[in-house]
């Protein structure tokens, strides 16, 4: 399976997981627009992974909660490459309370950029994949769209929210080829869990150590975070799936965190 002259957009790639995967499906010949809040930060790695080759990049600034910017970097994506074969909705963000102490703002605004973020990408990237006749849509979801921790209400409602979006769209996608579904990964040691270790030791009262090895990795087999490269194989895999036998699923990698 190759993602060979696709055309893919990942949103919140300029770091993290989102830039793990951008690098993925360069990789393999992929079109990718790396499409960020920061165009300047985008740009920088869209150029980088056009010198690695063998695909190229583009830059394209996306505040995945702006109705009409989504439209015109999605635009701007047709505009240079012809269409859109892959969305790939990562852009996220993590905030932490008892739900007592949520404050309602911070509640939207998580909301809004997992949830809102995945409708709005999605509902402008649908009119291009089905004049195509084929297209995959990947949503970031968490093992959190299948459990429940404490101080992520928030997180875990968007997350759940993720799984029935991709559902819809698996229904709605099908008679025109469209592919959705979603990634569920365990902690992943990116910038934002490395917030979150300090953040969660004070609100809990535990030392950082008891923080990773008892509250993020305790129920894996093996004590190990999940990779951004294991993430990247799976979006890979979804991405480049030549049929609807795969779709309006999720896929777990937590090194066994959770099984189903």
């Amino acid at each position: 399976m190759s993602l060979q002259d696709k055309v893919c957009i990942i949103t919140g790639a300029a770091s993290g997981i989102g830039r793990g995967i951008a690098e993925r499906f360069v990789a393999d010949g992929a079109k990718v627009a790396i499409a960020d809040l920061d165009l300047d930060v985008a740009t920088a790695t869209a150029e980088e992974l056009t010198r690695r080759g063998p695909g190229k990049a583009i830059g394209v600034k996306m505040n995945v909660t702006d109705e009409d910017q989504v439209n015109a970097g999605v635009a701007e994506v047709v505009k240079t490459w012809g269409g859109v074969d892959v969305l790939v909705s990562n852009a996220g963000i993590q905030i932490v309370h008892r739900l007592e102490d949520f404050p309602f703002a911070e509640w939207k605004k998580l909301l809004s950029i997992h949830l809102d973020g995945g409708f709005l990408t999605s509902k402008a990237c649908l009119p291009h994949m089905y004049a195509k006749g084929s297209g995959s849509i990947i949503f970031m979801g968490s093992v959190h769209s299948k459990e429940a921790s404490p101080l992520k209400s928030a997180y875990v409602t968007a997350k759940h929210g993720l799984l029935g979006l991709a559902r819809v769209i698996a229904k709605e996608g099908a008679a025109h080829g469209v592919r959705a579904n979603v990634i569920c990964p365990g902690f992943v040691k990116t910038p934002l869990v490395e917030k979150q270790i300090p953040e969660q030791a004070q609100t809990l009262g535990i030392p950082e150590k008891d923080v990773i090895e008892k509250v993020m990795l305790g129920e894996t087999v093996d004590k190990e975070f999940t990779t951004i490269a294991d993430v990247a194989e799976v979006a890979h895999l979804f991405a480049a799936f030549p049929s609807n036998a795969l779709t309006g699923q999720s896929l777990v990698v937590s090194h066994g965190w959770y099984m189903n």
